[in-house]
């Protein structure tokens, strides 16, 4: 069992599947949330949790006031394991899709969410890939995070992503570490030549 942390659901029990994911722990998720609420906020966001496990990364968003939020897992033991825990947080507007990362972003609605929590095994060595996958899908100024192991590669971050800036330590926690960045969609150049932002 873990718990969620703060919001409207602060204090309740959620599930864990008893094998083939790795839960981030309450620490490192009190951690991450404290950042992203100083400096971001949750009021109105869209949130995509990737690799969701419990769920419990996009929950606790759900918590703290996103507006919607969806679940990404491909494991059926943890997808019911999240049916469960939806039911606890009773937030109205979080779904969980039970299919890869991959597939669920191929389709996924363009220009849209404005977070991205990314939580892939700590053996998944397609972090590149993965980033080009997720691009498409971010609204201008999304923020993107990657729960990587301590001793892994820092990410390149493609261009239009700016890393956060944020110092080592406090991005990690325990053999956990967060690495976050801020995407800026590009401007399109129109063929009068002026530059102007892409169109929806």
């Amino acid at each position: 069992m873990t718990r969620i942390i703060a919001g409207e659901a602060r204090g309740r029990s959620i599930k864990v599947p008893e094998s083939g994911t790795r839960p981030t722990s309450d620490r490192a998720r009190e951690g991450l949330f404290s950042s992203l609420n100083v400096r971001w906020g949750f009021a109105d966001s869209r949130v995509l949790d990737l690799f969701a496990g419990s769920g419990a990364l996009g929950l606790e968003a759900a918590s703290r006031g996103a507006e919607e939020v969806v679940l990404v897992e491909s494991s059926p033991a943890a997808v019911k394991v999240i049916q469960h825990n939806m039911g606890v947080v009773k937030h109205p507007r979080v779904t969980v899709r039970a299919m890869k990362a991959s597939t669920y972003l191929a389709s996924a609605p363009r220009k849209y969410f404005d977070m991205v929590l990314a939580d892939p095994p700590y053996a998944f060595d397609d972090v590149d890939g993965l980033l080009a996958a997720i691009e498409p899908v971010l609204d201008d100024a999304a923020i993107v995070v990657i729960e990587r192991h301590v001793d892994s590669p820092e990410p390149v971050w493609p261009k239009g992503f700016e890393p956060t800036g944020q110092k080592l330590k406090k991005r990690t926690f325990g053999i956990a570490r967060f690495d976050m960045a801020i995407y800026h969609r590009a401007l399109e150049t129109e063929p009068n030549g002026n530059a102007s932002e892409e169109e929806e």
